[in-house]
Formats: structure tokens, C-alpha cells, sequence
């Protein structure tokens, strides 16, 4: 018997076949079309295109192991968050969503701070409200979509919008639900007062569960993929609660770093505790009465791949790669600023844009490279600053995603980090882990913290380099990246205009 883990990611579908001992058994992925981007900071998909992606991809796993849908025990589902995606009163999308790097809606955070205010919003949701958040992207809607907000009757996250053709169910989870900024994070449900403030219907929001939680099962419609009408669904989690269970997050001392197009530091916390200035997120985690604190990078492999698409296409991210290791350490004085669709932690700056700083016609293609993956690992790097801040005593880090494949990545991150970099016996992350909720929710599991002990296992470990002319190396560019922000901040604005 098997459970299926499902991800619906920025780029595309991944379903993930599991077995009773959490050994991974077939995956497939199905590609999404490229994000819509009709203006600088803009960024949408369409659901119709999700849902379709899922469907390949399911059968495509299915097809791939030979395993027939009626093996399979239950599915948990995990996504890119954020999205803002609407239906109508026949479950119709309304216009296409407006995904997490979406950055437009920096007056309606403007609005909801002076009507709401930002310590009422702390208190209410333990978050300041950020334009890549749900909520300002749907006021931006009510704003200039006036039409469209009519027809709103129900507002889901992007696994959510799966769940609702697998089972016909309007739910979700709290880990997603938290990325709202209409979630009381503290006490793991909606946040009613902020929604009766701002004047929201209190209906088009789905019922919230926890993550390992069965929330429906799959319709005979839906058994078209393949899946087994009845099959039930957990709840699943965001995708970086999800990545997280995938690498064992589930305990104090650890954190991961999932290095995907955004960039994510996580820790557990067995208590919420935020920070005051909102430059990391406190959320729920998957884990029942457990929470998480993130930091996030916007542009963290979406640097390099954009390296890649404009400057070197054909060019695999490994050769990329090789020629970055090519450069010195500091890249012979460059530095790479990777606000590409602004930035998150730590400025809170949808106006902030990417640079390279200190080029000169001395510099190679290599140094342009290496500075690119120094920058965004600097930019990794203030999130797990913030985090040791709140106590949150981190001994070690497991990285995965698509830049955990690289062994010079890694070992640059560990010498960053001043800190033991691991990577696990699987790199799945986030379809891994809703695979492991679903396991969990249907019983295979008594709790996530039992099936993460079971089936979450370390293969390589990186360790800070001893020499100490290479921590003095990095911890001189890592100064000059820190001191460019603010020195860059005052033209921004101008440049956006």
C-alpha cells in the first residue's frame, strides 16, 4: 500500500508515491505555464493550468510505480502559499491568481495599516501585513476589480484549489492559513475581529483544520486521475510547513533551508514568539500545537535561474556551478543584491531592486556566477541571523531543494552559516512531507514527530572550513552585502517610478 504526497509549486505539479516505510517509490512532475508578469513586480497563474498539472501528475505516478488507485491509502497536499484565488458560486475561478512574488499591492498594505493598525495586526495575526501576503492582494481586487470582487464566494490557497477538485471541499490548513494575514496564529483559527474590521464576508473563507487532519475525500468525479473515489485527504500544509516535516523540522536546534525560486530559513518553535519588527514570519507548523518562525528570501534560486535564462541559456545550473567555483571567495569584489521581485527578510521592501555592486572590466562570467550564489546565501544567511536572535538556538541546518544538489552550494552555505550544513536520504521536501501528513492522518503514524523519526535520514554532512582566512573572507563580503541596502533604499522608489 502506498500514500501520495502532492505539491503544486510555482514551475509545477509533483506527485510523490510513499510507501508503509516512508521510502520514496515513484515521482513525476508536470510543468506549469510560465507566471504572467504585465508589469515590473506583477505575478500570476492561472488555477485551470494547476489542476491540470496535478492531474498528469498523478497519473503519471501511478503509471510510472504500475500501482493502481485503490493502493493507495490516503494523499496530503502541499503549494507554493500565499496565492489569492477565487471562486465563484459554482466554483468557477473569478480571474487568475495573484501569486506569492506579487508584489502590486503595496498601497492596500498602506491602507490596512492606517486602518487597522500595525500593532492591532501583531496582536491579531502575530504578523505585520506584507504585500506578498493573501489579504492586501484581495483588496487590491476589491480596489481595481470591482466586478470581480462581486463574484467572489470563496477564497482558497493553491493546494486548496486541488482539494476542491479532488473532493469537492472547501478547506485548509492552519500552516497555509497563517500566510493570510487573516489568521490568528496564536490561537490557530480565523482572525475574526481583523475580518469583521476590514469589513469581510466571513464566508468565502474555507473551514481550517490541522495539517495531518482529514478534511474529504476523493470524488467519483475526481477519480478520473486515477485515484480512488473515497481515497481521503488530510490537510497537507504550505510548502515550506510541508518541506519542513519532509526534513525532520519537527524538534528545537534545527532549522532548514530550502533553497527552491524563493529562499527559506524555518525553525520550530514550541511556543509562538515573533519578532517585533516583523522581519521573519511566526506561522502554525504541521506539527499539532507547534508553530515556526521563517525568514524568506524572494529571489533565491529565481536569481539563478534568471542568470541562466537571460545571460547563458543552454547552460545546465552544474555548470553554472563549476564555473562559480572558479572565482575566489567574494567573487574579486562583487557582490550581487537578489531583489528581483522585491524582498522579504529582512527589509520588507516590494520596492527594493536587484544590482550588481562593484563590477569592473575585470570581472569574469565566473565572478558574476559566484556573486549571484554568495548573494543570495548572504540574503539566507539574515534570516538565520534574525532567528538566533529569538533564542531559537539553531546547532545545525539541513538544506534541500534545488540548490542542495550542489556540493559547492552546500559547502559555501555551512562556511556562511558557521554552522553544519545537511542534506537528508531524500530531497523531495515538500511533497515528502504531505505525503508523510497523509500517512500520519490515516493512521500509519501515531503522531509527525513519530513518522519524521522513522523515516527522515542524514546522507552528507558540511562543516565550516577551519582555516580562518576563510571565515574572514566571507564575513568581509558578507559586511559589504549588509551595507548596501540602506545606502540603496532612497532611489528605489524613483527607479519603480
Amino acid at each position: 500500500m502506498y500514500w501520495l504526497g502532492i505539491d503544486i509549486g510555482t514551475g509545477g505539479s509533483r506527485a510523490l508515491l510513499v510507501d508503509r516505510q516512508g521510502v520514496v517509490r515513484a515521482a513525476f512532475t508536470a510543468g506549469h505555464d510560465d507566471m504572467t508578469m504585465e508589469r515590473p513586480l506583477w505575478a500570476e497563474q492561472r488555477p485551470e493550468n494547476w489542476w491540470d498539472a496535478a492531474q498528469l501528475a498523478i497519473r503519471g505516478v501511478l503509471a510510472q510505480a504500475g500501482v493502481k488507485g485503490d493502493q493507495i491509502l490516503g494523499i496530503g497536499l502541499s503549494g507554493q502559499m500565499h496565492g489569492l484565488t477565487l471562486l465563484d458560486s459554482a466554483g468557477a475561478v473569478v480571474r487568475p491568481a495573484l501569486i506569492w512574488c506579487d508584489q502590486r499591492s503595496q498601497d492596500q498594505v498602506d491602507w490596512i495599516n492606517a486602518n487597522v493598525g500595525a500593532q492591532n495586526l501583531l496582536a491579531w495575526t502575530a504578523n505585520p501585513v506584507l504585500t506578498g501576503f493573501t489579504l492586501p492582494k484581495l483588496l487590491w481586487v476589491r480596489d481595481h476589480e470591482p466586478a470581480n470582487f462581486a463574484r467572489i464566494r470563496h477564497l482558497l490557497l493553491p493546494k486548496d484549489y486541488i482539494r476542491f477538485q479532488l473532493t469537492g471541499e472547501f478547506a485548509t490548513e492552519v500552516s497555509d492559513a497563517s500566510g493570510t494575514s487573516l489568521f490568528d496564529v496564536v490561537g490557530r483559527q480565523w482572525s475574526w475581529p481583523l475580518v469583521e474590521k476590514l469589513g469581510l464576508d466571513k464566508g468565502i473563507l474555507p473551514k481550517v483544520c490541522e495539517s495531518q487532519e482529514v478534511t474529504g475525500a476523493v470524488s467519483a468525479a475526481a477519480a478520473a486521475t486515477g485515484l480512488k473515489a473515497g481515497t481521503p485527504v488530510v490537510g497537507g500544509a504550505g510548502d515550506q510547513a510541508a518541506s519542513a516535516v519532509g526534513n525532520g523540522i519537527v524538534e528545537t536546534g534545527i532549522a532548514s533551508c530550502t533553497l527552491g525560486t524563493s529562499g527559506v530559513v524555518f525553525a520550530h518553535q514550541d511556543s509562538p514568539a515573533y519578532d517585533p519588527q516583523g522581519r521573519v514570519h511566526t506561522f502554525c507548523h504541521a506539527v499539532p500545537g507547534k508553530w515556526h518562525v521563517m525568514g524568506v528570501t524572494q529571489g533565491a534560486g529565481l536569481s539563478l535561474q534568471w542568470f541562466r535564462n537571460q545571460l547563458t541559456p543552454g547552460l545546465s545550473y552544474d555548470e553554472l556551478t563549476a564555473e562559480a567555483a572558479r572565482s575566489p571567495i567574494g567573487a574579486q569584489g562583487l557582490v550581487w543584491l537578489p531583489y528581483l521581485m522585491g524582498e522579504r527578510t529582512p527589509h520588507l521592501d516590494a520596492m527594493a531592486r536587484a544590482a550588481w555592486v562593484g563590477l569592473t572590466a575585470k570581472h569574469t562570467r565566473a565572478d558574476m556566477i559566484r556573486a549571484v550564489i554568495e548573494g543570495v546565501s548572504y540574503s539566507q544567511m539574515d534570516c538565520l541571523r534574525i532567528i538566533d536572535e529569538l533564542g531559537a538556538g539553531i546547532r545545525s541546518v539541513r538544506l534541500s531543494g534545488g540548490g542542495a544538489k550542489s556540493e559547492f552550494w552546500r559547502t559555501m552555505l555551512a562556511n556562511i552559516f558557521a554552522r553544519p550544513v545537511v542534506t537528508l536520504g531524500t530531497q523531495e521536501g515538500s511533497a515528502f512531507g504531505a505525503a508523510l501528513l497523509a500517512m500520519t492522518g490515516t493512521g500509519a503514524f501515531a503522531s509527525v514527530a513519530e513518522a519524521c523519526r522513522a523515516t527522515v535520514k542524514i546522507v552528507d554532512e558540511r562543516r565550516p572550513d577551519p582555516l580562518p582566512e576563510t571565515a574572514t573572507a566571507y564575513g568581509k563580503t558578507y559586511a559589504a552585502y549588509r551595507a548596501l541596502y540602506p545606502r540603496l533604499k532612497p532611489i528605489y522608489s524613483a527607479l519603480s517610478e
